[in-house]
């Protein structure tokens, strides 16, 4: 049963979760990945974060492309270009292999939970990994050029456009998947953890899901999140540039300030210091570490950190591991969502 709850997207999410799969046994951690960026593309499924998430557990990520898997070959990519066919989105020989699975598994009316699950143990993944949902939600980021898929936006045009702002398409009609909610029902349950994923494209998607915000503020255990910022910079990905279209100083403050009377403790990397005073009057308690994952070592030290501190949390004392039934967390008839105190 579930210890410690990861929700996950992109790169340095993927990243975290594999620090937190290195140092945790298997049955005590389950991740569960945002899949707004998910979209069909050449009658496939492509979930991007769920790829990204699933190579990294099974250490066979492409560490110095940043996606995909490592060794790939691009005769696929090659043939299709001769054929006059898209290539904008690159799909290596061995990842095309996970989506024409994927897809095949998909049609036969297996869910995207149940396939994630023979995916990943096909590659070795001793923790549980999950999608948010099994009922499609996607990302649509509204631009000065139209409203665009989230790939189309930031692999097709580069991120180029003026993003205005941001819609998750089908959230209000989803619901969480089965693994998301044993989890976060889970007797065990010690510590959620947000990792440094983009706030808006790759947790609140998560976030957006009925009830779920108003389950994770009923949560009696300590949430951590961990910046992806570090000293005015994304470490990686756009969310500098989302950050700033939407009106946001560059910085973990405004991190905090995303996810006040969510989280409990926010890690900051030791470089933004001077936004400690800034996070406490938030109420949230600044953790200050290297938050650069740059290798194996660096993401259990991470994974270390981020345990330790919510096992230091001082309301672990007044809050036991969580005991309710998820049912009876989550309003089912549009209640207002309650803040969380501490």
């Amino acid at each position: 049963m579930t210890r410690v709850l990861a929700l996950c997207g992109g790169v340095g999410g993927a990243k975290l979760a594999a620090g937190l799969a290195s140092v945790l046994p298997a049955a005590d951690l389950t991740v569960v990945v945002n899949t707004g960026d998910d979209f069909e593309h050449l009658g496939l499924t492509i979930c991007p974060d769920l790829d990204s998430t699933m190579y990294a557990l099974a250490g066979v990520n492409d560490e110095q492309r940043g996606w995909g898997r490592r060794g790939e070959s691009w005769d696929f990519m090659s043939a299709l270009e001769g054929l006059g066919g898209p290539t904008w989105f690159g799909l290596g020989d061995r990842d095309l292999a996970t989506h024409v699975m994927r897809s095949h598994r998909l049609a036969q009316g297996v869910s995207l939970s149940q396939v994630t699950a023979q995916l990943a143990t096909a590659l070795g993944i001793g923790c549980r990994l999950a999608p948010m949902s099994d009922h499609p939600v996607r990302t649509c980021v509204h631009t000065d050029e139209g409203p665009l898929g989230f790939q189309d936006y930031f692999v097709r045009l580069g991120c180029r456009p003026k993003v205005e702002r941001l819609e998750y398409v089908g959230a209000t009609q989803a619901k969480l998947s089965r693994d998301l909610q044993a989890a976060l029902s889970s007797s065990r349950l010690e510590c959620i953890v947000i990792c440094p994923s983009n706030p808006w494209l790759s947790i609140d998607p998560i976030l957006a899901l009925p009830g779920l915000r108003f389950a994770l503020r009923c949560c009696e255990v300590p949430i951590v999140a961990v910046s992806p910022i570090v000293a005015g910079r994304a470490i990686k990905g756009p969310a500098a540039d989302i950050m700033r279209a939407l009106g946001y100083t560059v910085d973990a403050t405004n991190i905090g300030r995303h996810y006040r009377n969510l989280i409990d403790l926010l890690v900051v990397d030791e470089q933004d210091a001077e936004s400690n005073a800034a996070i406490e009057a938030l109420g949230i308690a600044p953790i200050r570490a290297p938050i650069v994952m740059k290798d194996e070592a660096a993401r259990r030290r991470l994974a270390k950190t981020v345990l330790d501190a919510a096992d230091r949390w001082p309301g672990r004392a007044e809050h036991p591991a969580q005991k309710k039934v998820f049912g009876a967390v989550v309003p089912q008839d549009g209640a207002p969502v309650a803040p969380r105190s501490r």
